[in-house]
């Protein structure tokens, strides 16, 4: 969780909403990522997807089986999606998403009953670090 607070540090540096991603493979770090939705002009560009993209690469697979996302914020129901299509085993995250979040605050789909694939979740890692981040952020713009 500190390569995706890491990440999401600087997010928030680059303006953009903090939230950082890391995929873990076999104990080390793959990649990672933080939102880059501002930079790319592209609301797809979510911390999760792109660290997800670029684990794909350095693991030269279609599949993340074996794989733990950790991530600052609950996934929303975009990176949800992909998390389970990419067959992610684990993920870990930080601050819950009463807004968004699609591991348990708003619904489940990361744990749908009848969806093929359910990774393994935990939640409130770090909850209160992760949330920090982004309060600061949205404090400072207000």
């Amino acid at each position: 969780m500190d390569a995706a607070l890491a990440e999401a540090r600087k997010g928030a540096a680059a303006g953009e909403v903090p939230v950082g991603a890391a995929v873990v493979f076999d104990g080390r770090v793959v990649s990672r990522a933080h939102n880059e939705t501002i930079a790319r002009r592209d609301l797809t560009q979510h911390a999760e997807l792109l660290a997800m993209r670029r684990a794909l690469e350095v693991l030269e697979t279609d599949r993340l089986e074996g794989a733990t996302l950790y991530v600052t914020l609950e996934p929303c129901a975009q990176c949800a999606g992909s998390i389970v299509l990419a067959r992610v085993s684990r993920v870990v995250f930080g601050a819950y998403d009463p807004k968004a979040g699609m591991a348990g605050s708003v619904g489940d789909l990361l744990r749908h009953p009848k969806l093929n694939h359910r990774p393994e979740v935990t939640g409130g890692v770090m909850e209160e670090e992760c949330g920090g981040v982004l309060r600061e952020f949205f404090e400072a713009r207000r």
